[in-house]
């Protein structure tokens, strides 16, 4: 029998390092051209229509590179455009996205003791707020009140808030959490395919037909991207809290979440500031630590009281009633649940390892998959394998996987 199981962590796997390569690409190039834009220099060399210029160094070779703030006089034979880093990383987070959250939406994305949705709606209900930031955020941007770019971040600050504690009234606390992300991200991604490509399209067509662009467009992009400059930070730490139960499972998550978000604004700050040369505002650092700490206190003051058992779904069942699963659940229980339990009796450790509990066999058939590949499969967990599981154990939950694979469960 081909074991889906492992196939598909391979794909995830496969999904996740794209989505890794390609947002790397995408954010470096970002934050290097917020970097070059507000170090630009005017110096009396500079031909007509050029903006500023900025000499660097890297690789052992020097770069001159100049801006023109609207184009130049005439369009250059070679023009790199930078657009697919952004695209690609939005294709590959929708692709994880779909891969853990929405393929796996019982186990990740819906928690009854939040609402009590079925799969289909959960997904809907996610694909619909993806849809609706973007639509909300451009309409705004383009209203009268999008004119004082202050007020416009104060503005988008006040839905990402709203957006933050909606989220964690639908979906549970890593999936609220991470849809916050994708939420970010849908509108940064939709900035450079929507607005910032389209103006320069614009632009590069009234070089060639031999007219002088618009200003205009240079400002709307410069504006989009400067709010993509803001928002990049808070999207990756949303993107990192689903590995942290601390963050997403706690009872003030949206709250925190809305804390980062600022934290994001006071470390962009200082670098742009400096990039500018226009001081070194060391006071946006304070402020961050100060955020951080109120961050961290959140996290445990109060803990969110331990959630009630829910009633197993259709996958859960296949498994708790494979042969096999009774012995399994004295294995994991022996072996694993000193750690993986709402209060964990090891030393040193105040909360399970990724939220994940397994006191119970309802929680143990939920955990299913994760036990064959971490326990079975892999010898993850226990880590260095400090409760001695030995190999006959590992073979048994092996076994018990399989079992209820032949039973129709296909990971």
């Amino acid at each position: 029998m081909y074991d889906w199981a492992v196939l598909w962590e391979w794909v995830e796997i496969a999904a996740r390092w794209t989505h890794v390569i390609t947002a790397i690409a995408w954010i470096g190039s970002s934050f290097y051209f917020i970097a070059l834009d507000l170090g630009l220099r005017k110096t009396p060399s500079l031909p007509p229509l050029a903006h500023g210029e900025e000499w660097q160094v890297h690789g052992g070779g020097f770069y001159h590179i100049q801006k023109y703030l609207v184009a130049p006089a005439m369009m250059p034979e070679h023009l790199t455009w930078f657009k697919w880093e952004s695209y690609a990383t939005w294709l590959s987070g929708f692709a994880m996205l779909v891969l853990v959250y929405y393929l796996g939406a019982e186990l990740y994305l819906v928690d009854p003791n939040v609402m009590d949705l079925a799969v289909w709606q959960a997904v809907l209900i996610s694909l619909g707020s993806l849809g609706f930031g973007w639509l909300a955020y451009d309409t705004i941007c383009k209203s009268r009140f999008g004119d004082d770019n202050t007020r416009l971040m104060i503005g988008l600050y006040v839905i990402l808030v709203a957006m933050s504690w909606g989220y964690t009234q639908v979906f549970s606390g890593r999936a609220a959490l991470l849809h916050l992300g994708a939420f970010t991200a849908t509108i940064m991604s939709a900035n450079v395919f929507m607005v910032i490509m389209p103006n320069q399209r614009i632009v590069v067509a009234d070089l060639k037909a031999g007219r002088v662009p618009d200003a205009k467009y240079g400002k709307i992009a410069k504006q989009r991207s400067t709010h993509n400059n803001y928002l990049t930070l808070p999207v990756l730490f949303l993107m990192l809290s689903n590995h942290y139960p601390l963050v997403f499972a706690t009872e003030y998550n949206w709250l925190i979440a809305s804390l980062v978000f600022l934290m994001g604004v006071t470390i962009r700050h200082w670098f742009n500031t400096k990039h500018a040369r226009k001081g070194n505002p060391h006071w946006t650092w304070g402020l961050t630590v100060i955020l951080f700490l109120v961050i961290a206190w959140l996290s445990s003051v109060p803990m969110k009281p331990a959630e009630e058992e829910t009633a197993l779904n259709g996958a859960a069942l296949t498994y708790a009633a494979a042969p096999g699963f009774d012995d399994v659940t004295s294995i994991v229980q022996g072996r694993c649940s000193m750690c993986h339990a709402a209060e964990p009796v090891w030393e040193g450790m105040y909360w399970p390892p990724k939220g994940v509990v397994l006191e119970t066999p309802e929680q143990i058939a939920h955990e299913a998959r994760r036990i064959y590949l971490q326990s079975g499969i892999s010898h993850a967990m226990p880590p260095g394998n400090l409760s001695y599981m030995e190999p006959a154990e590992r073979a048994a939950i092996i076994e018990w996987f399989r079992n209820a694979g032949t039973a129709g469960v296909k990971g």
